[in-house]
């Protein structure tokens, strides 16, 4: 099958690309970035998504499936604008491309952050519940509008099969992600008297969790997750970190300070508040299990950033 993935020189996108080259598949990615030792059957096209020369790749490559993995959090893009730019945009013009070139199926790999942290959520988030906390948190409202634009994609491209998957967590030895960047540093700071359930998986799952949509070709909204989840204070120590319990006033006064991790203030809630999601329904439809368990991933990501305490 030819597939396309936008997005392909992120650690994932170039992990699910090398996976699908293997099965036989024909790959073709669009990236600004590099993708560093991509392999001969792999085509790389170092182009802006939302410029004519990523159209122009769609329509000479005739895309059968695109896996959508070209948006961005807080932590990988300065400023608002940016972000709405690459992920709203971007998001747009892949469905656009898809309905006009062709594509039978398009994956839109989103983030479980959608659903927001507060004190009154569920403890397990369906996938038909609204995103939440978007007044205090509003660097997340450019990835809840792309996940709300994909999923429109559904009633507005019958024809499309379209599948968004709202991914928790990543940890694993390549150090991605914005639970990873948290976790960098040797002393990781939590918010005293709250202890929330944080839900990952290892990195290998997680493309693992996307081939399995692609292969069973999916339609419709799921929630992603891997293991159980665990408390941050547990995930702080069984890392090789250090927890440090500060007040909420300190918190928010010593982000990006004292080696501390430079948080958006919005973020404070996911510090306190847990987000959980129920995978069932993507379990059940995909056939998909997790091979590594939350110990595993957790040791793995301490071996590959060890820390010394001091």
């Amino acid at each position: 099958m030819r597939v396309l993935i936008p997005g392909i020189s992120g650690v994932l996108g170039r992990m699910v690309a090398v996976t699908l080259a293997e099965q036989g598949h024909e790959v073709v990615g669009i990236d600004k970035r590099r993708f560093p030792d991509a392999p001969d059957t792999i085509e790389v096209h170092h182009v802006d998504l939302r410029k004519r020369a990523a159209e122009d790749v769609f329509r000479k490559f005739r895309p059968e499936a695109v896996i959508h993995m070209a948006t961005v959090s807080h932590f990988a893009a300065r400023g608002h604008e940016e972000r709405y730019r690459i992920n709203l945009g971007g998001t747009r013009a892949v469905f656009d491309h898809c309905v006009t070139y062709g594509a039978k199926q398009c994956l839109f790999v989103g983030r479980h952050t959608y659903y927001g942290a507060a004190p009154d959520a569920p403890l397990y988030h369906s996938e038909a519940e609204p995103p939440m906390g978007l007044a205090s948190f509003p660097e997340l409202a450019d990835l809840v509008s792309a996940d709300l634009y994909a999923g429109s994609a559904l009633w507005r491209f019958p024809k499309l099969d379209t599948a968004v998957l709202r991914m928790c967590y990543t940890l694993g030895p390549s150090g991605h992600g914005t639970l990873a960047t948290f976790l960098r540093g040797p002393r990781v700071p939590v918010i005293l008297g709250f202890d929330p359930l944080f839900q990952f998986m290892h990195e290998l799952d997680v493309v693992g969790a996307i081939v399995a949509a692609f292969d069973a070709r999916l339609r419709g909204v799921f929630n992603v997750a891997g293991p159980q989840p665990v408390p941050l204070t547990v995930l702080v120590r069984e890392t090789g970190r250090k927890v440090v319990p500060l007040p909420e006033f300190v918190f928010s006064q010593s982000l990006g300070r004292f080696g501390l991790p430079k948080l958006p203030r919005g973020a404070l809630d996911h510090i306190k508040y847990p987000i959980v999601m129920d995978s069932t329904p993507f379990r059940e439809a995909s056939g998909f299990e997790p091979r590594i368990d939350e110990v595993q991933a957790m040791h793995e990501y301490k071996q590959a950033y060890p820390c010394r305490q001091g």
